[in-house]
């Protein structure tokens, strides 16, 4: 029998209103939409709580914390996969794509090592088997400074469901790491180097990125073309950047770092991702430029956690504050990363679309997520 459900008396966040109603579902799909505060029997009383469209996750770093938590501690990856997992269930995100690096350098340790081809099976593997909670597709993050780029990107095929590949050059004076002070904080935090070791760092892969930026880039490019994958940009922080970008097939940019790439960003028609660490904590962490203070200048249309799943659901409510309109907020975490990368069939509370909802209530002004399910399922 198909089976069905619905949840009654709740405020219903949709593309553009906020009504009191039931949603309607039938096997793993929304059937209808009825406004009213009517129980209808058997159905799920939810008490005035909101109803949202299950997240879509565009770019998190959460998996690698799970597979490596702490410097050169790394843990087997079926566990490690099942607790990211589960902890992106917790949190409302429906959908998500996990963000692997491609593009590994041997020379400096182990800091760049390879893993993107070996983790990709494995996540491939636990879906088919039904063991993860919520969808999972693969976001290639291809470094453009590294030595094995090509090499890793021609391990992946249309059957892997690579939906985003971004560009990310990380050569020690480009874009996210121009700040070497900043660089140095990191690597003498993280990894303990000594300042002799992060000079030699430093010389070793500025030599590296020049070498191999344009045939990475070019290649990259063409990858994602025979993926059938999103294309995207990363830390963006000149003019001429996003002239690139948009030259090159780039549709979307992660974390501009500047209010100039960024309303070059608006200009060039390329949507703007920026991430709720920054928007939750109200700066970057980097010192690059404030999430909030693009979203007041109408400069951000996708929200990523990052490297903090449970910030997505409090960013999408620190937005609609913001703007006075919740609904606009919900899309940047939901209905506007999905159709992004081409995924008409979530995001939205409608008819016809993936059962995917997450019940939240509020205490004060934090949401709290009381229940999550992924095409009618609680998960």
């Amino acid at each position: 029998m198909t089976r069905e459900m619905c949840l009654a008396n709740a405020k219903l966040v949709l593309e553009d209103r906020v009504v009191l109603g039931a949603l309607h579902i039938v096997g793993v799909k929304i059937a209808a939409i009825t406004e009213g505060d009517a129980v209808p029997h058997g159905a799920v009383d939810c008490g005035g709580d909101l109803i949202l469209p299950g997240m879509v996750e565009l770019h998190t770093d959460n998996l690698e914390r799970h597979l490596e938590p702490r410097p050169k501690v790394k843990l087997p990856h079926v566990p490690a996969i099942l607790a990211h997992d589960g902890e992106l269930a917790s949190t409302g995100i429906t959908t998500v794509f996990d963000a692997l690096r491609a593009g590994s350098i041997t020379r400096t340790g182990d800091s760049y090592a390879k893993y993107a081809r070996d983790v990709a099976t494995e996540i491939l593997s636990l879906r088919a088997a039904g063991a993860l909670r919520v969808r999972h597709l693969i976001h290639l993050r291809a470094e453009v400074c590294s030595e094995t780029l090509l090499e890793e990107l021609a391990e992946f095929g249309p059957e892997d469901r690579v939906g985003l590949v971004s560009l990310m050059d990380h050569t020690p004076g480009q874009r996210q790491f121009r700040d070497l002070d900043q660089l140095k904080t990191y690597y003498t935090g993280k990894y303990n180097f000594t300042d002799a070791e992060f000079d030699t760092l430093v010389v070793e892969r500025r030599t590296l990125g020049e070498r191999v930026r344009d045939a990475h880039e070019a290649g990259t490019v063409a990858e994602a073309a025979r993926l059938g994958a999103t294309l995207a940009s990363h830390d963006d922080t000149t003019s001429e950047h996003v002239t690139k970008s948009r030259s090159i097939g780039i549709s979307l940019a992660e974390f501009p770092t500047t209010f100039e790439a960024a309303e070059a960003c608006r200009a060039e028609g390329i949507q703007i991702i920026m991430g709720a660490p920054n928007l939750v904590r109200g700066g970057s962490h980097s010192g690059n430029v404030s999430a909030a203070d693009l979203a007041e200048a109408g400069l951000l249309d996708i929200v990523s956690s990052d490297y903090v799943p449970a910030l997505l659901l409090s960013s999408a409510f620190r937005l609609g504050a913001l703007w006075d309109d919740l609904p606009r907020a919900v899309r940047t975490v939901s209905a506007n990363p999905a159709d992004a990368t081409g995924l008409a069939d979530r995001g939205r509370l409608k008819a016809g679309c993936l059962a995917d909802m997450v019940r939240v209530s509020m205490l004060n002004e934090t949401p709290v997520i009381r229940a999550v399910w992924k095409g009618g399922d609680r998960v």
